[in-house]
């Protein structure tokens, strides 16, 4: 069987770039089969595109190709390129961070820049065309791999892993008294939001479900909120409006306001800026 098309992208539906890069790959092949991630990532954001990879790729079957294109940079030098995982998988991405927490968690084995000579699509009309690589470029290179046309080694030259541009990713701090960790990603349809903080490492601090933990978060030194909230394993353990802890879908520590969004009602984000704060009792 041919590998599965799944596709991610900061395009949105609102207008027909999607739907472009949809066809030209169906104009490679028509049997591929092409699945959505998501088209809602945040504009312009590399690390959010980077998380969502590394969020879902490993549910997927081995050889799946992951076409990811959140592309600021587009039209300039930065390289455009297919990761082969140590795993099995492929990501056909702009290298500009976007290969960040795959590389660190599911290691990558193999990268090559696209060679644009033979990997991109050429059209009398688009010839000019430098703004649209989801379309002439990533998704193109992606169904001719796909399809078998191309090998992977016929993608173009291999370059070191150790050059693939990577975003800092933050590890979180044990202390005596307390765990302090940041926000790194959002749930963004419900407001909740992540830690850094893996499960076995919350564990180690000292915390287990049901305790009733003094929980700080910093938004640039400044303290924006400040309770006593539970350590639930379950949102219906908690009463409605109310903000519990909980281990979220990849083991990391997660905070949530029930039948409410935590971003909103509190004003907050993630990112390095913001900081968290769990103290043991």
């Amino acid at each position: 069987m041919k590998p599965m098309l799944v596709f991610q992208t900061d395009f949105t539906y609102k207008e027909g770039a999607v739907m472009a890069m949809y066809g030209v790959v169906k104009s490679v092949d028509r049997t591929l089969d092409i699945i959505d991630g998501t088209h809602e990532l945040p504009q312009y954001d590399t690390w959010s595109a980077s998380y969502r990879l590394y969020q879902s790729m490993s549910f997927w079957p081995k050889d799946t190709i992951f076409v990811s294109v959140v592309d600021p940079g587009v039209g300039t030098s930065r390289r455009a390129c297919v990761a082969k995982t140590k795993a099995g998988y492929y990501v056909v991405s702009p290298d500009n961070g976007s290969l960040t927490h795959v590389k660190r968690y599911m290691g990558i084995e193999e990268v090559r820049e696209i060679d644009e000579t033979i990997n991109r699509l050429h059209r009398d009309d688009n010839e000019e065309v430098s703004i649209f690589a989801g379309r002439d470029l990533f998704g193109y290179c992606a169904a001719r791999l796909a399809s078998g046309i191309i090998s992977f080694e016929e993608v173009g030259p291999a370059y070191p892993v150790e050059e693939i541009v990577e975003h800092e990713i933050l590890e979180p701090t044990i202390y005596e008294d307390r765990i302090e960790g940041i926000f790194e990603i959002n749930d963004p349809n419900f407001g909740n939001l992540w830690t850094n903080i893996p499960l076995q490492t919350f564990k180690e601090a000292g915390f287990q479900f049901g305790d009733k933990i003094h929980t700080v978060i910093y938004h640039k030194d400044e303290k924006v909120f400040d309770d006593e909230i539970y350590y639930y394993t379950s949102f219906s353990m908690a009463e409605n409006y109310s903000v519990m802890i909980y281990n979220n879908e990849i083991n990391k520590i997660g905070m949530a306001q029930v039948i409410g969004n935590l971003c909103t009602l509190h004003n907050l984000d993630f990112g390095p800026d913001y900081k968290v704060v769990f103290y043991k009792g």
